[in-house]
């Protein structure tokens, strides 16, 4: 198969995203999009809370890039905390974290490039995004640009607190994370980290007609052609707080992640019918 220029050589992708990115500037020049760059003192009415343990054993990973995403966390979460989100205007992850360098006391963290974990100075930013994107799912908020690598699965499950599959992937400054708020209310986002946790919250003017559920469902592991993959389905539903009646459901993603790590690791409970059996029997 023909390689893509970016996939050459290293200079060639270097060449690449610098394209990328100058492109995404001058788009942001004829660009219309009223973004999001005020703060103000925390709104009154707390829409939803969430943290997520910031180190992790993730597999065979370097553990000091764990201790370094600590870092990482700490000077881009000041960036967005007291963001205000007004009517019509567009919040971008981006716009306001700004490029993550050495120069500005980011370190090597970890990434995903591509079907692989990596190490990248300002590693760590997706799980920013992950924490601001799971808690405008239970918002009236639209996702206008979102990004993800869900079609496979680097590592195995550790303390997961959120359904697999409604992660997010960015890359500076052209895949962004972007949030418009098309509503009448405004809404904040309210970020932070202690010395186990990334903290977030988002806030509003003033309370919610809706509540917001996001499930997985049909959860399972699965063979093919010698291959294991992940499969679920990821639902939202919208419940009306005065008469509790659902009032949507959508779904928001269906994964069949393709398993990168070694298959003793996978939840036998979760292996599919024939599946199940045959490992049973090897085992």
């Amino acid at each position: 198969m023909r390689k893509l220029f970016c996939e050459i050589s290293p200079l060639t992708y270097q060449i690449s995203m610098h394209k990328e990115r100058l492109l995404r500037q001058i788009r942001e020049l004829g660009s219309r999009q009223q973004l999001a760059l005020t703060k103000g003192e925390p709104l009154p009415v707390l829409v939803y809370r969430h943290k997520s343990l910031i180190r992790r054993r993730l597999g065979n990973v370097d553990w000091q890039l764990q201790e370094n995403k600590a870092v990482n966390l700490a000077l881009a979460t000041p960036k967005v905390c007291g963001i205000l989100i007004r009517p019509g205007e567009t919040f971008s992850f981006w716009r306001l974290v700004g490029s993550t360098t050495r120069a500005k006391g980011y370190k090597e963290g970890l990434t995903i490039n591509g079907m692989k974990a990596e190490k990248g100075v300002g590693g760590g930013m997706c799980q920013f995004t992950n924490l601001l994107h799971w808690m405008t799912l239970h918002s009236p908020m639209d996702i206008t640009e979102y990004h993800h690598h869900d079609s496979f699965d680097l590592f195995p499950d550790f303390n997961r607190q959120v359904p697999f599959g409604v992660g997010t992937s960015i890359l500076y400054n052209y895949i962004d994370y972007r949030v418009t708020n098309n509503t009448g209310l405004t809404f904040q986002f309210i970020t932070g980290t202690s010395d186990e946790y990334l903290h977030g919250e988002l806030r509003a003017t003033e309370m919610l007609p809706h509540s917001y559920h996001i499930k997985a469902e049909d959860e399972y592991f699965y063979e093919r052609g010698g291959d294991y993959y992940r499969h679920n389905c990821v639902y939202r539903t919208v419940v009306d707080k005065c008469t509790g009646n659902t009032v949507a459901r959508d779904l928001l993603q269906e994964c069949n992640a393709l398993v990168l790590y070694d298959s003793t690791q996978i939840d036998k409970s979760r292996l599919r019918g024939a599946e199940q059996l045959a490992w049973c029997q090897r085992m």
